[in-house]
């Protein structure tokens, strides 16, 4: 009794564990935070290839790699990729829960129409204002969408606000992006201020991608400051040129990295912080007063240096800085009110302003006079019109603050009480290594972030962890270095192996790439497919993208394909010679891109190195077609071929012009006068022999007629000088044509030295128009004849 009792305590103590650490592991995954990324970076625009976009894509999906996000990105998509691919990753943030963390990162070329944001594919053709909203995707379409899911934060940023050469007419749009509200848990950043642009970098990379992953890699910090300190740290990196802008509904708290307690003492408390935030502009001196003014970002901070330091050499930047936001303001609230008495309110203070073509459009679509009437109610804004010294600025389609008619003066260094001074092994990065594949981001070399800075514990981590488990050391993969050298090691072990058909560069990129999004993967697939071992095809070029290259044939060099207008463009039909597509000199006898063994080969195999009466075939370069006559160079295989080799327009068989490569329909059905053929078909050429030919055969002149249904044609023998000695002979029998070949025997070819050819005249072709004929007299045969027999593909010779 007492071993039962005893045994079922036990069991309950057994059981109350299980339960208990089952609890356990459930409240841990349920408390475990999943991290998503979409990067996109799109460089290769027609109007001209910008030159940071795919960089700074790279890095900032390699930052957020090591912050334990599980990114998806690509370079240089088209509408459909991108918005395919988008949907994939909705998809996937869906599947993650309500604790998810979401960032979105678009580098390229944004624009404004009408008070919407729009990012422009690489595949964008907008000729004037009205094209935006078909040619490029809509911001509200992309973060909609993700506000309307159950998750922690979103964060989304458009590195994008840069000069466009798009609707160049006498309606511009207006510059930069839209000034906009962002939804609730969620951050909307801009690389430059509502209604300004920035510089485009020279590279490596942008000044905005490079202070945005410094300060992710600073542990600690809430999102609202490492956007707060990525402004100051770009502001100052550009001399005042570029001023980003963010705006925040985040109330979770959410760091990238937790800094650990092993980390040195900062060098400005807490305390000091928040009390300079606090602190009044004018208790500053002017220098940090201006770093105060931007740090606050606010219309009263600018309002009040302006007040305190009018005079200051930075007050006429602080003007324009002021003046780009009071305009974005009045036309974001114009454009929510969206009335007539609102546009004319918003011409009213800026008739010249960025948006007064988006205030006429509108009216336009409210069909309302452009002039306002009398006594109409005029719209009450939150601010108030503009002073007349700052309309300078603003009258105009977009601001540049580092356009040289202002000259403003530079902006002062920031006080380390403001912003720590910048990491020195992030001061100058080097280049990426070009991308390896069709779609995929480049890869950085990372630079190891400090060792007490590391990702929180609570996140799952990313599913490609080679960066995340390796941020404070050195990664080696196949004597590849991946991460810079840092003396304080940690993390998992160096030196990491991976496939044997994955070496140096290659493998480094394997293991450290950006995944791309399904969409892409799959059409990546198909690209792959359409292209496998050939030439390697551009991003989006499997719709043909607008500054793509079209993809060449396998079977062809690329050398071989330029400065020619070729045949077969435009979707056409390559012209055939003997079966075989021709293009300057290819797949002719005496190719001299051949060994002079295959060229034999070629040329006792081929036979005509011309085009082929019969057939009707084009002809190259002089080469005999029917009723027609070659210059005599490319009857026997001696003309020009390669590079040297030059299309001409010259007439095909019945003296039909072959345009394009395309057939005669009469050489074909064996017509001689152009006729259809009966019920409009064409019946295959070994039923049915060509018409009447009156072309030259190794410049003998003999002419043939033939009729009748007969055998079916035999392979003409070739004695290596284009066809041989080939008497053809052509009965008309009840009206069916028939060919009979007669041929002597094949005498053999011996290797003559290559003879030089001297340009000569250019040949003018005429015009060949069709005439009737009569018919010509059928040629007697000769006195003796033998069979052809005995010899390859011909019947035994009867004895």
């Amino acid at each position: 009794m007492i071993v039962m009792r005893t045994v079922s305590k036990l069991l309950a103590f057994f059981l109350a564990l299980s339960i208990f650490a089952f609890g356990s592991t459930a409240l841990a995954l349920a408390q475990s935070q999943k991290r998503l990324a979409f990067v996109i970076g799109n460089a290769a625009y027609p109007s001209g290839a910008l030159a940071t976009p795919a960089n700074d894509a790279g890095l900032i999906a390699q930052t957020l790699q090591a912050a334990g996000f599980d990114v998806v990105g690509a370079r240089d998509v088209d509408q459909e990729s991108l918005r395919g691919a988008y949907r994939d990753f909705l998809a996937k943030v869906t599947a993650a829960g309500p604790d998810a963390v979401v960032f979105v990162y678009l580098a390229g070329q944004g624009l404004q129409f009408e008070g919407e944001n729009y990012f422009a594919p690489v595949d964008a053709q907008i000729a004037t204002a009205t094209d935006v909203p078909m040619a490029a995707v809509r911001i509200s379409d992309l973060t909609k969408p993700l506000a309307a899911l159950p998750t922690k934060v979103n964060i989304v940023v458009l590195d994008a606000a840069r000069p466009n050469a798009f609707a160049k007419s006498n309606q511009p749009l207006a510059g930069g992006l839209a000034l906009v509200d962002p939804d609730p848990n969620m951050l909307i950043a801009f690389n430059a201020a509502p209604g300004t642009v920035a510089p485009e970098g020279k590279g490596p990379y942008g000044a905005y991608a490079q202070a945005l992953a410094e300060m992710i890699r600073d542990g600690g910090l809430q999102p609202g400051d490492v956007f707060d300190r990525t402004r100051l740290r770009v502001n100052e990196v550009t001399q005042g040129a570029e001023l980003p802008w963010d705006a925040s509904k985040i109330t979770q708290p959410f760091v990238f990295f937790d800094r650990g307690p092993d980390a040195p003492p900062s060098q400005v408390s807490s305390a000091e912080i928040r009390t300079m935030r606090t602190k009044e502009i004018r208790d500053f001196d002017a220098h940090d007063a201006y770093v105060a003014t931007l740090d606050r970002d606010t219309m009263r901070g600018y309002e009040d240096f302006l007040v305190a330091y009018p005079h200051d050499p930075l007050a006429r930047r602080v003007r324009a800085i002021l003046a780009a936001r009071r305009e974005a303001i009045t036309w974001r609230q114009t454009w929510l009110r969206d009335t007539p008495e609102a546009y004319w309110s918003y011409l009213d203070r800026y008739p010249h302003g960025p948006h007064a073509w988006d205030a006429r459009r509108r009216l336009e679509h409210f069909d309302a006079a452009l002039e306002p009437p009398q006594g109409f109610a005029v719209y009450a804004y939150d601010v108030p019109p503009p002073p007349p010294d700052e309309i300078v600025y603003v009258d105009r389609p977009v601001l540049y603050f580092d356009d040289p008619e202002f000259d403003f003066a530079p902006p002062p260094p920031v006080a380390v009480i403001f912003l720590p001074p910048r990491p020195r092994d992030f001061i100058e990065l080097a280049p990426p290594p070009p991308p390896v594949g069709v779609f995929l981001l480049p890869t950085p070399v990372f630079v190891p972030v400090p060792a007490w800075v590391n990702p929180p514990r609570d996140i799952y981590p990313p599913p490609n962890d080679v960066i995340f488990n390796n941020i404070h050391n050195t990664t080696i993969i196949n004597n590849t270095t991946i991460n810079e050298n840092n003396s304080q090691g940690g993390g998992l072990t160096t030196g990491q192996k991976l496939t044997a058909g994955a070496v140096g560069v290659g493998a480094a990129a394997l293991a450290t790439k950006v995944a791309l999004p399904a969409f892409l993967q799959k059409k990546e697939a198909v690209l792959s497919k359409q292209n496998p071992g050939g030439i390697p095809l551009k991003p989006g070029q499997g719709g043909q993208q607008p500054g793509g290259v079209t993809p060449l044939s396998k079977t062809l060099p690329a050398n071989k394909l330029t400065g020619h207008a070729l045949p077969g463009a435009d979707g056409n039909t390559l012209p055939l010679v003997n079966g075989k597509p021709v293009l300057n000199g290819q797949n002719l006898p005496n190719n001299p891109n051949l060994p002079k063994d295959k060229s034999r080969k070629l040329l006792n195999k081929r036979g005509t190195a011309g085009g082929n009466a019969v057939t009707g075939n084009p002809v190259v370069s002089g080469q005999n077609g029917a009723n027609g006559q070659g210059n005599g160079q490319g009857q026997n295989g001696t003309g020009k071929t390669g590079k040297d080799a030059k299309f001409r327009k010259i007439p095909g068989a019945n003296a039909g012009p072959a345009a394009n490569g395309v057939k005669n329909p009469s050489a074909l059905n064996g017509q001689n006068s152009g006729q259809n053929p009966p019920n409009g078909k064409f019946k295959k050429l070994h039923n049915q022999g060509g018409g009447q030919t009156n072309g030259q055969v190794n410049g003998q002149g003999n002419q043939a007629q033939g009729n009748g249904n007969g055998p079916k044609l035999h392979k003409l023998p070739a004695n290596g000088n284009g066809g041989g000695n080939v008497q053809q002979k052509f009965k008309v029998s009840n009206g069916n044509p028939q060919l009979k070949v007669q041929g002597q025997p094949k005498p053999e070819f011996h290797a003559q030295p290559k003879p030089e050819f001297h340009a000569q005249p250019k040949q003018q072709i005429q015009q060949v128009h069709r005439q009737p004929q009569a018919q010509p007299k059928p040629q007697q045969p000769p006195a003796v004849k033998k069979p052809s027999c005995g010899h390859p593909n011909e019947p035994a010779c009867k004895k």
